[in-house]
């Protein structure tokens, strides 16, 4: 069974940065597509970006060109790293392969 554990929210000003990761675990993380969703208050849950086993990665518009995912398969974690944050990036932030999903780390950007 897969488990996914994600850290590294957290509170920062508008223009910094945030390097969130993705611990998997109980499966062979490189053949897994993995991605990130956020949820703000009162929203849907939307997609970020992913990374496919290959390396391929897909970013929602805004994430691009600020947001950078990549993966390390030794240490079997998936990273974002987040930089130029303004408040409406302010969410929790879920790391999802398949049905698995992690608990969220909370991201709170302040003017």
């Amino acid at each position: 069974q897969v488990q996914l554990v994600e850290s590294g929210g957290g509170l920062v000003q508008a223009g910094g940065s945030l390097r969130l990761s993705c611990v998997v675990s109980g499966g062979i993380p490189s053949i897994y597509v993995v991605a990130w969703y956020r949820q703000a208050p009162g929203k849907q849950r939307e997609f970020v970006a992913n990374v496919a086993r290959s390396g391929y990665t897909i970013y929602a518009d805004s994430a691009k060109g600020r947001f950078t995912i990549s993966r390390d398969i030794a240490k079997s974690t998936v990273y974002l790293q987040m930089n130029s944050l303004k408040p409406e990036d302010t969410a929790v932030y879920y790391c999802n392969t398949g049905h698995a999903w992690g608990q969220g780390t909370q991201v709170t950007v302040s003017t």
